[in-house]
């Protein structure tokens, strides 16, 4: 190859399967996304992980998103470890300018942030969705103040025509020099919040009001994927652009279980499912005059694969310690009669102490061994309807031993804790909230609406890594600094490792400060806020922890 391309990998949040007009969606009109299908190399049995961090940090790493402390999307297991080598960090040793526009949900600190993973460029927002907890107060998805190289600044306009501008002006900078896109538009997550036009078509069409919303983001996505394309074309890129779509996960509002209402390509399963429709995910490759267009790879693919395979195509350098759990794709993708290794594939969701066999399903060839309990045919069962464990037991058992294998490898990994560090050079105050605690009673408002609803009463512990002894403040509020709201609390404590502090709040406080002498080391950092009636008793939903 005599010019390795360009790459823009676009991964959309909760698009399922069939929320495209191409799979044959009746209602959805998505004219972009169905050209860039005709033109594309399509991995037509593809899978990832049924949430979005651990599917986000399989793709990043070509590594089991487990590897890496990622297995949840909450409770501090969406962490990316430090020592994970990512997509962006290959691309940029290898002289790619390399930018990150979206949504990132693998760690809003050091080292863990977007801007420490090999992307020059950054604007994103914070947590795994706009106007969760750790999101700029108030952020609804128009006019918002989101994080740009680290600092906060107001865009406007609507989300996604705003990371799309962000993503173009970055390229657009310098044009004749290799680039790396990585465009994570936050859509469709909920709240499913669009400009009227959007939706209007699908409410006058009679579709319930929530999926008309959907389906409205899912158009002003298509919308700016038509402006991207004619943006490369303006600019003489589009044949030395290599332009990838895909999802995290299953759909999250085009298709109703429980009704059977909407379209999901009549696959099993939605967001969070371990059968196919929470996990087989759309993936285009579109490179003109290079990768074949529209054919179709049946064979099994996953998230793991994604990153071997572009190194093979753009001829990336890599360190060759680095041990990917996915097999590269590149021969595959201009040989469609080339058969790969058999082989299973783990997909799953684990909670904060994970447990074996927890949300778990195990796909390989056409079978899919779901909970360690059912046994699927996907080549004669798209739906998923029969279980055949009992007709198959050796495909189970052997399906059940390759799971053995993994969990048994994986048990270093599922037995370590990523520290948030604190006191480093790189940021000083940091800001915990409450989204990455490890929770231990209670209900955890990740949402900023949901603070003070009383059902939210949790309470649970940072894991943080104290990177220079000294002296710290450590400031515990209900809301962050930029709502300025008070406290509305008797009183509360603070508790680093095993020494604990008692504060005594006056009505009008914002925030309780205390200062500590802290080691260097790991420890817990535990709060608790007790209203003014001594009723509700919970975390300090959001602590800055500065060193003085």
């Amino acid at each position: 190859m005599a010019t390795p391309p360009n790459v823009i990998f676009i991964i959309t949040d909760d698009q399922g399967y069939g929320d495209i007009g191409y799979r044959g969606n009746p209602a959805l009109k998505t004219p972009n996304l169905d050209r860039m299908a005709r033109e594309s190399l399509q991995l037509d049995n593809h899978h990832h992980d049924p949430l979005c961090s651990p599917s986000r940090a399989a793709l990043l790493t070509g590594q089991y998103a487990c590897r890496n402390g990622v297995w949840h999307v909450i409770q501090g297991r969406h962490l990316l470890a430090p020592k994970a080598v990512t997509m962006a960090d290959i691309f940029a040793a290898n002289g790619y300018r390399s930018g990150m526009f979206g949504k990132w949900h693998l760690g809003d600190n050091y080292p863990f942030a977007p801007q420490y993973r090999g992307f020059g460029e950054t604007l994103c927002h914070r947590g795994g969705g706009i106007g969760e907890l750790p999101d700029y107060w108030g952020n609804d998805y128009v006019d918002d103040v989101y994080v740009h190289n680290g600092e906060p600044r107001r865009c406007d306009g609507y989300c996604t025509d705003v990371f799309f501008d962000a993503a173009l002006a970055f390229i657009e900078a310098k044009p004749d020099a290799p680039f790396f896109v990585y465009l994570a538009p936050n859509a469709m997550h909920a709240p499913h919040i669009v400009p009227d036009e959007y939706a209007a078509p699908y409410l006058a069409a009679g579709i319930p009001e929530k999926r008309a919303k959907f389906y409205g983001m899912i158009a002003n996505f298509d919308e700016n994927m038509g402006r991207l394309f004619a943006r490369l074309r303006a600019l003489n890129l589009e044949e030395d652009t290599l332009v990838i779509f895909t999802a995290d996960h299953g759909t999250a509002a085009g298709f109703d279980p429980a009704t059977g209402d909407g379209f999901n390509a009549g696959l099993r399963g939605t967001k969070g499912s371990l059968y196919d429709g929470g996990h087989q995910v759309n993936f285009f490759m579109r490179w003109l005059g290079r990768l074949p267009a529209e054919r179709k790879v049946s064979q099994l693919t996953a998230h793991i694969d994604i990153l071997p395979t572009l190194v093979d195509i753009c001829e990336l350098k890599h360190h060759p310690e680095i041990k990917f759990d996915g097999i590269s794709l590149a021969r595959l993708v201009r040989d469609d009669e080339l058969e790969l290794p058999e082989r299973s594939v783990i997909v799953q969701l684990q909670p904060d102490q994970p447990k074996k066999w927890h949300q778990t399903a195990v796909l390989n060839g056409r079978w899919r061994l779901v909970d360690d309990k059912a046994l699927y045919d996907v080549e004669v069962d798209r739906a998923q309807a029969h279980n055949v464990a009992s007709d198959f037991p050796q495909v189970a058992a052997r399906l059940r031993r390759d799971y053995n294998l993994f969990w048994q490898a994986m048990q270093r990994c599922f037995a370590q804790t990523i520290a948030i560090p604190v006191g480093t050079s790189y940021e000083n105050p940091v800001l915990l909230s409450a989204r990455d605690w490890h929770p231990t009673s209670g209900r955890v408002p990740w949402r900023q609406s949901w603070i003070d609803d009383p059902a939210y009463d949790a309470k649970g512990f940072w894991v943080i890594e104290v990177a220079r002894s000294g002296r710290y403040a450590i400031e515990l509020r209900t809301h962050p600094r930029e709502a300025e709201q008070t406290i509305s609390a008797s009183r509360a404590s603070l508790r680093v490792g095993a020494e604990t502090r008692l504060q005594i709040v006056a009505e009008d406080d914002v925030c309780v400060t205390f200062e500590m002498e802290l080691e260097a080391g790991v420890k817990t950092l535990s709060t608790e806020i007790s209203d003014k009636s001594g009723g509700r008793i919970h975390g300090a939903y959001f602590t800055y922890v500065t060193k003085t």
